[in-house]
């Protein structure tokens, strides 16, 4: 955009895409925006709370407990977990990620999109180091008691994975729309497991829940040099993608062929089978659905229990649970120039941060001695991101709260 490549789309976007206009956040269009002008067009995200807290119902019943309202409950289930003979009572992985339903609770994830504005500053939520002491203390706790695996801070995405199917942990945290997944992978191997999402455990300021992700997942642009006619045809190919007749396409395919309607428009959908079958559908409803709520495919969900439950929990849980942050858009020069001190996803930590924590988890560092983790990475290049948040958030070049709307 800076060198000029992509055409500015706001009168293209005015004239011809009312759908678009009107059903995607106004978040999203800042992420898509530059100097004042809207230069891309977003897959945007309506609900940004999209993780959410696993359980094993079956096995919470079995040791007489409620759900974890708080962070205190939260443990004791974990405890009555392990006198059960649960392997994993919660399932960690590396860096935190997926495994940072503590760090929720005390509203101190550092995450990229998850800055604040404290006293005039908009500083990285780790610097809050009364809440981050008390997050690692409840770290520290399950890892003496065996609540989670000794290795927790080198157990990969595949391992995590394996765990969860295998129906080893008691709880976990991952994305809820993959409910209908779990349910059927973990029953191959426990079949009288039964798993649901719960609202996650509160800390002492009643917060919880994870990060709200940023509104956007893919963006499209056009290159200038397309005619102006040509332009005006792709933006309402996108603004068609919105519309009912576009998401019975994505999700269902051709009727006739992938699916059939009964005489009252019910739809009987012919789920995919071999693996063509899967990438045909995985490409149609995935990469070829270029714009659109990419929160969940609420027609596919709608079609068995599973996805109905998981519909009711993005309804009646995840409505009700997530952090709000600030975020950069583009992101910060600094974060290049700090690579250590840069998230290097958007749920994982600075590698400065999360070294930290893994050492104070295991006891090889006080965890008292957090505000100087905070000292350090002021020292080592901190205070430039700061200082630079700060000023795009006060001048309002792309930095952009990261909430509900």
């Amino acid at each position: 955009i800076e060198s000029g490549i992509f055409m500015p789309l706001d009168d293209l976007l005015q004239k011809y895409a009312p759908n678009l206009m009107k059903l995607i956040p106004i978040a999203a269009w800042e992420t898509a925006s530059y100097e004042g002008k809207i230069y891309g067009i977003p897959e945007f995200l309506k609900s940004p709370s999209r993780r959410a807290t696993y359980i094993r119902t079956d096995l919470l019943e079995k040791t007489g407990l409620q759900a974890p309202k708080t962070v205190d409950e939260f443990l004791n289930v974990l405890r009555a977990f392990k006198k059960l003979g649960v392997e994993t009572p919660y399932q960690m992985r590396e860096n935190f990620k997926y495994a940072d339903i503590v760090l929720g609770a005390f509203d101190v994830l550092p995450y990229k999109d998850q800055f604040e504005l404290v006293d005039g500053q908009v500083v990285p939520k780790f610097f809050d180091s009364e809440n981050m002491q008390k997050a690692l203390e409840v770290y520290k706790t399950m890892y003496e008691e065996g609540l989670i695996p000794k290795e927790f801070a080198t157990i990969s995405s595949t391992d995590f994975t394996k765990s969860i199917d295998a129906g080893k942990p008691g709880i976990w945290s991952q994305n809820a729309a993959g409910m209908p997944g779990y349910r059927a992978n973990v029953k191959l191997a426990v079949p009288d497991a039964q798993i649901d999402i719960i609202p996650s455990p509160k800390g002492p300021e009643g917060k919880g829940g994870y990060f709200f992700y940023s509104p956007v997942v893919r963006t499209f642009y056009i290159n200038k040099n397309v005619e102006e006619e040509r332009a005006a045809e792709i933006v309402k190919f996108f603004d068609w993608m919105v519309t009912p007749e576009a998401e019975e396409f994505f999700t269902f395919g051709v009727e006739g062929d992938t699916y059939t309607k009964d005489a009252g428009g019910a739809v009987s959908y012919k789920f995919p089978e071999t693996k063509e079958q899967q990438e045909e559908e995985g490409w149609r409803s995935g990469t070829l659905w270029a714009v659109h709520d990419s929160t969940y495919n609420k027609l596919r969900l709608e079609l068995n229990e599973d996805g109905q439950a998981t519909l009711d929990a993005f309804d009646n849980v995840l409505s009700q649970e997530g952090l709000s942050g600030i975020g950069f858009y583009p992101e910060l020069s600094t974060f290049s120039k700090y690579p250590d001190l840069a998230a290097p996803q958007p749920d994982v930590g600075p590698k400065l941060v999360i070294d930290h924590m893994v050492r104070m988890i295991y006891g090889k560092e006080p965890i008292s001695d957090w505000p100087k983790v905070v000292e350090e990475y002021k020292a080592k290049g901190g205070d430039e991101i700061v200082k630079e948040a700060t000023e795009r958030w006060n001048n309002k070049q792309g930095a952009v709260m990261i909430d509900r709307e």
